[in-house]
């Protein structure tokens, strides 16, 4: 396996975790609409991302998994969870800390692309550079979108 194999499984793995840790927010806090609705959209972001570096992995003879059976799991687990937290005064503290962990994982991801988006220049595969370039900007989207939620919600959740 050669470094730049490494890196793609590395990333690949980074993203289907995020997509893992994005679900389980919005299947945790799915009374919170806002939340659940747009944690799934960047979620399927980082489905996206995973099934394009297992297809680009290809090239290099990995065989990546697309990650769909961990879509499955633990939706309706999280959702019943949430609606018995919903009525007591945590749940912006569970959110709070699902929040940075999204956070961090998004920042070690895109700090994954940064890393990989290198590793194509030095290997001239113009492919694989094309893909960090699509796909990297959407990784920071979520890092910001962690970050702002994390802005808006901490004071009023720590205050009272």
């Amino acid at each position: 396996m050669t470094k730049l194999t490494l890196a793609i499984t590395e990333l690949h793995r980074s993203e289907l975790h995020l997509a893992h840790d994005l679900r389980a927010i919005a299947a945790r806090h799915h009374a919170d609409q806002d939340i659940c609705h747009l944690a799934r959209d960047l979620a399927a972001w980082s489905d996206d991302h995973a099934a394009t570096l297992a297809d680009h992995g290809r090239h290099y003879g990995l065989r990546l998994s697309s990650g769909a059976w961990r879509r499955r799991l633990g939706r309706t687990m999280q959702e019943r969870l949430s609606d018995a937290l919903r009525r007591r005064p945590e749940p912006t503290l569970l959110l709070l800390a699902d929040l940075r962990r999204v956070h961090r994982d998004a920042a070690g991801t895109s700090l994954d692309w940064e890393l990989l988006a290198q590793g194509a220049q030095a290997n001239k595969d113009a492919q694989l550079l094309a893909v960090t370039q699509r796909c990297h900007p959407q990784t920071l989207r979520q890092m910001r979108w962690a970050n702002a939620m994390l802005k808006e919600l901490s004071p009023q959740a720590l205050a009272s």
